[in-house]
């Protein structure tokens, strides 16, 4: 006799129900959504991927490289603008149409990592400048060798650069301008693209800027129709008003800056004529504060205030491609809540210029980042 399947009550239920079995279109539907979620959480949490599109990292990083970014070295930032269009940037080309709906902001907050930022390391951050367009986390995408950590003081003389009155050792790379004098011949561009050098102007027909490799600088230098080779540094309190704070207070320019004392959490410091030239931006723009100036007082938030305490750590970046790179030099500070993880290995590295057999660089492939 067939006996019946019971309930713990001991009542009399139904079979169970069969298996629902699933199409195969189904399958595929679901198999893409969960792809695209696990996607959607590594891209956010753990890594990233960015390509360079610039020299400014040259010769660490070249343009073509294709990078994997650690979030998860400093912690994932939490998204502050949630309703966006996932992978990618904030408008579309160059037109003024936006990814994202900034109808919702969410405050500032970052996951546990297993580090800080630190000196040497190259960083993938927000652009900085780009304050009040869009939201800090749709800002466009820089990457820079982060030299000043909070509470650093960051000097550059004569194009080396001082951290707290200590030489910053550069990285290997690092690469600067000189300027070239030749016999007057012209020079063998095959020669120039095996030594990686570029030329950055022609002054006449013998005098050349070009921007060296060190490696490259020896065998460069002894070529016969190479006359003399000379750094090009821009003198001691020249002031250019491109560069950072663009107050002629401070006659900095990219070659002899500073010292500059780098914003730490925490620390508080008298507001002045002189100190809110440097910090205004930061206080005013990147920790939200409405900031007058009236008769030579200052007012935060509507209050007389002579000094002020930061809320956030700040950094100070700079590219290996000294003399060709946009930086903190021009644009300043890049606040805490800017960092969006660390470079850590190139996967992937095109050389579009070069011929079609050629264009892959598979010396870069799987290359770490120092």
């Amino acid at each position: 006799m067939k006996v019946p399947f019971l309930s713990r009550k001991g009542s009399k239920i139904d079979q169970p129900p069969a298996l629902i079995v699933k199409s195969k279109s189904r399958e595929w539907f679901d198999a893409i959504i969960f792809a695209f979620i696990a996607a959607t959480i590594i891209r956010g949490v753990l890594f990233s991927a960015y390509a360079i599109p610039t020299g400014s990292m040259e010769g660490t990083l070249l343009t073509g490289d294709r990078l994997f970014v650690s979030k998860i070295a400093y912690g994932p930032r939490m998204p502050i603008t949630p309703v966006s269009i996932p992978f990618m940037e904030s408008r579309i080309g160059d037109s003024k149409i936006k990814t994202y709906w900034d109808g919702i902001q969410l405050p500032y907050f970052r996951l546990p990592g297993f580090g800080n930022v630190k000196r040497g390391d190259v960083v993938v951050f927000n652009y900085p400048s780009d304050a009040g367009n869009d939201p800090v986390d749709m800002r466009v995408h820089y990457i820079k060798r982060c030299l000043g950590t909070p509470g650093d003081v960051v000097s550059i003389i004569n194009s080396n650069v001082y951290i707290n009155n200590v030489l910053f050792k550069n990285a290997p790379k690092t690469q600067t301008s000189y300027l070239v004098k030749t016999d007057g011949n012209s020079l063998n561009p095959e020669l120039l693209q095996d030594l990686d050098i570029e030329i950055f102007q022609q002054i006449n027909m013998s005098d050349y800027v070009m921007i060296i490799p060190p490696a490259s600088f020896e065998n460069f230098r002894n070529r016969q129709n190479i006359k003399t080779i000379t750094e090009i540094s821009t003198a001691q309190g020249v002031y250019d008003e491109a560069v950072f704070p663009h107050n002629s207070l401070y006659k900095w320019n990219q070659d002899n800056f500073g010292p500059l004392i780098i914003p730490k959490m925490g620390w508080t410091v008298k507001l002045t004529e002189s100190t809110m030239a440097l910090y205004r931006t930061a206080i005013e723009t990147y920790e939200n504060n409405k900031v007058d100036v009236s008769n030579g007082n200052i007012f935060i938030n509507g209050k007389k205030a002579d000094s002020y305490t930061f809320k956030m750590d700040y950094y100070w970046m700079m590219g290996d491609n000294r003399h060709n790179s946009e930086d903190s030099r021009y644009w300043g500070l890049v606040p805490e809540d800017h960092i969006v993880g660390k470079s850590m290995i190139t996967w992937w590295s095109v050389d579009s210029d070069a011929p079609l057999l050629s264009k892959v660089r598979w010396s870069r492939i799987l290359k770490p980042i120092n």
